[in-house]
């Protein structure tokens, strides 16, 4: 009976989109809620998938370090560039999560624009914030889509790019909301702010230490150091997704509409 019932809802979600228009010419809605879980599941399950593949089947080659010390833990460029199928699973999770961030840029844009504020420079922030968000984006398909087995140097870069503009826009939009007050508004706005903070200063915090772990283990190749760089890297990946969560609370009333153009103003 359940199967029945749940073919019967798969059925009336496709089935959905060949009905009437509704009357104010609506094609296609979407709460902001599920949208966000789209943009938030195809990396994460790319991560996670990536990381515990190479653990069960190319623990070997993905754990080796140049200098041949222990490692328990693969980094997240051996994870998701290294071996096949990770690196088909990561680039199809990213390509998938990529055009919505896009949008998710642009929603965030106007909600900062639409928000007052007595800081005379407060729309060149909103304008600077949505150009570090797609910078992010960007470098994030570039290193994606050149592992560091292909072309190290064009990953490099494009993971500095990357964790450059992340940082910056997580400050800048802390800074936003601090401007507008918003996290003084409502109970959701409050929750947004102070996950936001939170998840800045631990990703800002664990970048900075697997950067100090990373030299380290370059200059003294000690046993396990390139686990603790490994964990920290995790770190780093999740809280940055985590922040882009928050959107969660931020839009969480919010609806994704297409609409059909008035008869009268089409040409």
């Amino acid at each position: 009976m359940k199967g029945r019932e749940l073919q019967g809802e798969i059925w009336r979600m496709f089935s959905a989109a060949s009905l009437p228009l509704d009357s104010d010419g609506t094609v296609f809605r979407l709460r902001f809620t599920t949208f966000v879980l789209w943009v938030i599941t195809f990396p994460m399950f790319g991560f996670f998938f990536c990381i515990i593949w190479s653990l069960l089947f190319h623990f070997e080659y993905t754990v080796a370090t140049d200098c041949g010390v222990p490692n328990y833990l693969p980094s997240v460029s051996s994870a998701i560039g290294g071996e096949v199928p990770q690196r088909y699973v990561w680039r199809f999770c990213i390509g998938l999560h990529s055009a919505p961030r896009f949008l998710a840029a642009f929603a965030y844009w106007n909600h900062y624009l639409s928000c007052a504020s007595p800081c005379p420079g407060y729309r060149q922030l909103c304008r600077l914030n949505f150009i570090l968000n797609v910078i992010e984006n960007l470098a994030l398909l570039v290193l994606t889509y050149v592992s560091s087995s292909e072309d190290f140097t064009i990953h490099e870069n494009a993971f500095i790019v990357f964790i450059a503009a992340s940082l910056s826009h997580m400050l800048l939009t802390c800074i936003l909301w601090r401007l507008t007050k918003k996290h003084t508004v409502s109970q959701e706005d409050r929750k947004s702010y102070s996950w936001k903070q939170r998840l800045f200063i631990i990703n800002f915090v664990s970048f900075f230490s697997a950067l100090a772990v990373y030299f380290r283990h370059n200059m003294y190749c000690e046993a396990g150091v390139y686990t603790i760089f490994a964990v920290l890297e995790y770190t780093v990946v999740l809280t940055n997704m985590a922040f882009h969560m928050t959107a969660w609370w931020d839009f969480g009333n919010k609806e994704l509409l297409v609409t059909s153009q008035p008869e009268e103003k089409r040409f």
